[in-house]
This record gives structure tokens, C-alpha cells and sequence, in this order.
């Protein structure tokens, strides 16, 4: 991949574009129209962190969000003293990360210092405006080369060398100032249509749940309230000599199943453990049957799954199995799992902080109401076709939300070939 880069280095810029770039546009490398430093990393840090009303800021990826343009404050600051083992950047600089949130500029609103997380553009405003250049370092144009000059390492991460060749294509201020007009009012519209595709699929997820939790909220004749212990038997898993650990693990066989296999309350059996059937008769309990849910006791408490198209499998030990007893339907304990009485369950009977953890015998304890066993097929099909119209709409407001950044991109992309 060196190889690419130091070919990249010999193309001089314009024939890297098409000949069509406009006339009176430029063609120039980022560090032939700017100055580019790294920043620096006072060691060791918590010596230099300060409360006090002196300090300076001290820049961080957390101070920056994935839909902000602009770094107004920080939550932490070093004293003064730290600025010469440091970086400092002031008000109208951008900072590019050179690897957590990759190549993503933010303009700074204030000064302060930055890291050696951090790349500085400075003292390029004689050739490009402000505004221009955040939404050239925000394209797909640039992106690429940004990728494309930080391959072959472990960890993508820019340098001044890598980021110095990435190439600009420039129009004069008046045009960029033309552009940047249009963008702000056409990407203001975007905004707009996407706030409110998402509100809608807020909506639509809203509607489910509120359905959802009203039926144990308002019961009706018949329903008795009980313990989820008396309506469903429990198993956990083998947590004696025959646990299989990882080095019992193989590539086919039985599926071992944990919490990470979930996937909207269904078991993915992709990047699926597996055990030996040898190892699978081993174990004494723990071993799943159809229409079973598995129900996550530590770690990602509250997680569940059905078992519908496993016909054998084992559960570790951060598992329960839930088994349904006659006269209750599988599907309607699931609807139950979903619920915000569960929930609240859930937060009534758990222990730790770190790891929040579940006993099997406090979850017999949880409150259920249960009706006749007609009323619960009646609710698990009407779930079911909610279910189905719910998650149809959300396929279409998330294809919206694509839909409007793929035009923004397709929108900067005739701004930079010259066809806005």
C-alpha cells in the first residue's frame, strides 16, 4: 500500500481530475493552500487538568458529536502551562481527527488545545472561504482520498504528510460564496425532511409500543395476575465439570448460544458457537426445545429470544431457559418480555451496577397478568400483524433517511465538479 501512496504523490493533481474541471477553478494540494501541524499530548495529562477559570481548553473527540460543525466548549481544561507541550488552536481553525471519528472536520468557535488525536488546518482563508472548505472536507471527494492515503495500516490514521496531499479542486471566492448559498439552503431542507422522517419513524415505534403495553395496563374479564413462575417452568444452563469452554468450541456441530446471538428477539445463527454432539450429550441440563425463549440474566439483562427453527442447542450460562406451561401461549410471554412492566420488573429485582445481573429465581417472581387462552392468540395475532405493518413503515422511512444523505452527497458532488 506504500507503493500506492508514493504513486499518488508523483500524479501531480490536475491529472487526477477530469479535464473538465471549469475554467478559473484550481486544482491544488490541501497543504499547498493551508498549514497543517499535529497536536500534542502533555504527559502525563491528569498532571496538567485543571478546574480553574484560567485553564485552557483541552480538546477532545467527545467534545465533537457526528452532527455537529462546530467546538464551542469542552468539558475539560489544562492549565497554562500545557500549552507549550501541546497544540493551540484558535477560533476559524479546523480539526480534523486523524483516527477515532476519522477525517471529520469540525470549525473551531473558540480556542484552546488539541491532542495528538488531532490534525490543525490553519491560515487558508486567503484562497477558500470557511464555509466552502468544511463542506469540501465533509464530501465524499475528499473522504475517499483520505481512505485511500491511510490504507495498509492496522489503525486508518492520518499524518501532515498524508493529509498535505489530498487534492482540492477550487473555485474562485465569488463561486464558492454562490455555492456555499445554495448549499446552506438546500442542505437546510434536507434537515428539515429527514427531522421529520425520523419523527415519523419515532411515531410509527411509538404506536407498537404503546399498543403493546396497554394490554397489560388495561385487563379485562377472565385475566388473573400472576407469577411468571407459575405459568413457565425455567432451566438454566450446565454450569458444572461440563461447561463447554472456549477450547470445547468448534466449527460445526450443536449451537452454544448466548445473548450476542440475539437479533430482534430471534436467534441469528451467524457467527454462531458451536459444540461437539459428543459434548452436547454431556451436559445434564440447559438444552433447548421449540417454542422455548432464552432470556439473558447478566451482562445485557433483559435481552430475550425465541426458539423457532433450532431443533437442538445448548445455552451458556449467562442464560435461562423459559419454557411455557399448558394454557400459555409462547408468544404471548414474549409480548410480555417487550413490555414496560417487565421492565420494571426488571429494575425491581436487579442486582449490581457494573454488571447488572438477574436470578432465575427472582425472575419466577415478576408480576404477569395473564388472560384465557383465546384472548392470548386474539393479542398475539394482532401483534403479529402490527408487527408486520410496523416494521414495513420503518423500512420505508429508513430508506428515506438514505435516500436524503445519498442526495446530499450527490449534491456536493456536482458542487465540486462544477455543476451547481
Amino acid at each position: 500500500m506504500k507503493q500506492s501512496n508514493n504513486c499518488l504523490n508523483k500524479i501531480s493533481p490536475q491529472s487526477k481530475l477530469s479535464k473538465s474541471v471549469k475554467d478559473g477553478w484550481l486544482v491544488k494540494r490541501l497543504g499547498d493552500v493551508c498549514e497543517i501541524a499535529r497536536g500534542g499530548s502533555p504527559r502525563p495529562i491528569q498532571a496538567f487538568l485543571t478546574d480553574s477559570e484560567t485553564g485552557i481548553n483541552w480538546i477532545k473527540i467527545s467534545d465533537a458529536t457526528v452532527s455537529s460543525k462546530y467546538i464551542y466548549s469542552t468539558v475539560e481544561k489544562i492549565i497554562p502551562g500545557g500549552i507549550k507541550r501541546s497544540r493551540l488552536v484558535k477560533d476559524g481553525d479546523f480539526i480534523l481527527s486523524n483516527s477515532m471519528s476519522f477525517g471529520r472536520p469540525y470549525i473551531m468557535r473558540t480556542t484552546g488545545c488539541i491532542h495528538d488525536g488531532w490534525l490543525v488546518i490553519s491560515n487558508y482563508d486567503k484562497l477558500i472561504n470557511q464555509d466552502f472548505l468544511y463542506n469540501l472536507l465533509s464530501s465524499k471527494f475528499v473522504y475517499s482520498q483520505f481512505e485511500q492515503l491511510a490504507a495498509g495500516s492496522t489503525v486508518r490514521n492520518l499524518n501532515i504528510s498524508l493529509a498535505s496531499k489530498v487534492i482540492l479542486v477550487i473555485p474562485p471566492l465569488p463561486e464558492q460564496h454562490r455555492i456555499v448559498g445554495i448549499l446552506d439552503e438546500v442542505f437546510e431542507a434536507i434537515a428539515k425532511a429527514k427531522a421529520n422522517t425520523q419523527k415519523n419513524l419515532n411515531n410509527v415505534r411509538e404506536l407498537f409500543d404503546s399498543y403493546l403495553n396497554n394490554i397489560f395496563l388495561h385487563t379485562g374479564a377472565g385475566w388473573v395476575v400472576k407469577r411468571l413462575g407459575d405459568v413457565c417452568d425455567f432451566e438454566n444452563g450446565d454450569r458444572g465439570t461440563n461447561y463447554p469452554s472456549r477450547k470445547f468450541r468448534v466449527s460445526n456441530g450443536i449451537p452454544f448460544i448466548n445473548a450476542g446471538h440475539f437479533v430482534n428477539s430471534t436467534i441469528n445463527l451467524d457467527n454462531m458457537d458451536y459444540i461437539s454432539k459428543e459434548h452436547f450429550n454431556l451436559l445434564s441440563n440447559g438444552k433447548i426445545c421449540k417454542n422455548d425463549l432464552l432470556f439473558c440474566l447478566r451482562g445485557s439483562l433483559g435481552k430475550f429470544a425465541s426458539v423457532e427453527d433450532i431443533n437442538e442447542g445448548a445455552i451458556a450460562s449467562s442464560l435461562v431457559i423459559v419454557r411455557p406451561k399448558d394454557g400459555v401461549v409462547s408468544k404471548y410471554i414474549s409480548a410480555y418480555f417487550n413490555s414496560l412492566i417487565c421492565s420494571k420488573m426488571i429494575a425491581l429485582y436487579k442486582n449490581g451496577a457494573a454488571q447488572p445481573n438477574l436470578a432465575a429465581a427472582s425472575l419466577k417472581l415478576f408480576i404477569i397478568p395473564v388472560p384465557p387462552l383465546p384472548e392470548q392468540h386474539r393479542i398475539v395475532v394482532k401483534l403479529d400483524a402490527l408487527s408486520k405493518e410496523t416494521k414495513r413503515l420503518e423500512e420505508i422511512y429508513q430508506a428515506k433517511l438514505k435516500a436524503l444523505d445519498e442526495l446530499k452527497e450527490s449534491i456536493l458532488d456536482k458542487a465540486f465538479n462544477g455543476e451547481l
